[in-house]
């Protein structure tokens, strides 16, 4: 008696799990349908405007008045990655980078806009929908290699310039 009380519960189990998975799986499907076709007609309507989706990108970096290693580094590789890869869209105004003391009383207006506290590092994308601001944390943990640092940095405002925030 017992055994097949364990063997009904166990079906049950299996049937209930079942279900979740095959109804996970149709959604999905219709997910990915409806968002193929959405791409489609995004698509469709990107190539009509050829408005630029994104007209400014900033990055900024906000430190303190004293500065340890790791907010120079990280100061001194945001600037490098915009010098690097993006000097004609620093010359056309396209992509701002500035360093800001968070602490003095001229910068307060951007600190706020931003909810900077410290030492951070903050993109500003301007697009049509207006001003989107993004922390961005993950250069903290590539100060040890310049390069990774870059690339990241890189591919990160690649995608912003493309309107992409994902």
């Amino acid at each position: 008696m017992k055994k097949k009380k364990h063997f009904i519960i166990l079906l049950m189990v299996v049937f209930v799990s079942s279900m979740l998975v095959l109804s996970g799986c149709s959604e999905n499907a219709e997910t990915n349908i409806v968002s193929s076709i959405t791409k489609e007609k995004n698509s469709k309507s990107d190539k009509k405007a050829k408005k630029p989706l994104v007209q400014k990108v900033e990055l900024i970096h906000f430190h303190g008045t004293y500065q340890c290693y790791a907010c120079k580094t990280v100061g001194k590789y945001a600037e490098q990655t915009v010098k690097t890869f993006y000097d004609k869209e620093l010359k056309e105004g396209k992509i701002i980078f500035k360093h800001i003391t968070v602490y003095l009383p001229e910068n307060k207006d951007i600190v706020f806009k931003y909810g900077a506290t410290a030492s951070s590092l903050w993109l500003g994308i301007y697009d049509q929908k207006g001003f989107h601001k993004e922390h961005v944390v993950k250069v903290w943990y590539k100060i040890n290699n310049k390069m990774a640092f870059m690339s990241y940095l890189k591919m990160l405002i690649d995608k912003r310039l493309r309107g992409d925030f994902s």
